[in-house]
């Protein structure tokens, strides 16, 4: 039997810098070393070892929709969603309900918002 963990999210980016900023200012993610390579693709740390990958393409066209995101937890949603406030980033339930909560039928609170790409991110208290 094949046995795996997860080891990092890789979103293609049309300003890299940016979105650094970004993931740094509202996740408070740390930059790591790239050490896969020499190229300009950044590095960020999502603890224990996982990792977000971010690959400058500036002339890339970016398309989304919110069932392809990716989902942290956190044991205190409700500071994190004042968190997003402070920073005057909007979050939405998944109907898309601005400045709601979605509850899932497991109990599971989730909050979305978007990057400066467009990408979704689901943050959770699935702790």
């Amino acid at each position: 039997m094949l046995n795996f963990t997860f080891n990092h999210i890789a979103l293609s980016v049309t300003e890299v810098n940016q979105s650094v900023a970004f993931y740094q200012k509202v996740l408070q993610l740390k930059e790591i070393k790239n050490t896969a390579s020499n190229s300009k693709t950044r590095w960020l740390s999502l603890g224990n070892g996982k990792q977000l990958h971010l690959i400058p393409r500036p002339d890339f066209e970016i398309k989304v929709n919110k069932a392809v995101h990716f989902a942290l937890s956190t044991t205190d949603l409700d500071q994190f969603r004042e968190h997003l406030k402070e920073l005057h980033i909007e979050y939405t339930d998944w109907l898309g309900t601005a400045k709601k909560d979605y509850i899932r039928q497991d109990g599971i609170q989730q909050v979305y918002f978007q990057d400066p790409d467009g990408y979704w991110v689901e943050i959770n208290d699935d702790v």
